[in-house]
């Protein structure tokens, strides 16, 4: 997460500078034009981290004023948890914690409209349990590429190209 510069550029898409944080920059720029652009619906935003004390895949999402909006930002994480053996639902959160206002998932949280959800997918650096008290099994390229299928799979899933997501979950018009 760190720069050559040694920052994390995780603490910075509040006010990321073009000098000190250009890569973050850009990606903040890029992202705001989509917004912008009335032909681009942007639904989803997910920074892609390895965890280094916890196991299994697992992810941060925001809290927010409204219920429903809340309740919607789940259905992904318990969609994804449905797909992949690896990634654990209870030990996905939901935050407003100060000290992660700088992130990706929190600043974009607050920019975009309630039809975006953000996350981060945090993912074990070392291993994954399968099941109760199942020894671990260590992370393996191929692990962590399968857990990328299943992913898309959930995306697919969760646009209603498979049977396994009911209701109203059709992305809604921008509202500006």
């Amino acid at each position: 997460r760190c720069s050559l510069m040694g920052f994390d550029l995780n603490r910075h898409w509040a006010n990321p500078s073009p000098w000190a944080h250009p890569t973050l920059h850009g990606v903040k720029e890029l992202i705001i034009h989509m917004y912008n652009n009335p032909k681009i619906n942007l639904e989803f935003y997910i920074d892609i981290h390895a965890h280094s004390t916890m196991m299994n895949g697992f992810m941060y999402g925001n809290i927010f004023e409204d219920e429903e909006r809340f309740q919607r930002q789940a259905v992904f994480p318990k969609l994804l948890c449905q797909n992949a053996e690896d990634f654990s639902y209870s030990s996905t959160s939901f935050n407003r914690d100060a000290v992660k206002a700088g992130t990706g998932r929190r600043f974009l949280g607050g920019l975009l409209n309630d039809t975006s959800y953000c996350y981060t997918l945090e993912v074990s650096f070392y291993s994954y349990i399968l099941g109760g008290a199942a020894p671990a099994v260590p992370y393996t390229e191929e692990a962590y590429m399968k857990l990328g299928r299943n992913v898309a799979r959930t995306f697919l899933d969760y646009y209603r190209l498979n049977s396994l997501v009911e209701g109203p979950l059709a992305p809604t018009p921008k509202s500006r």
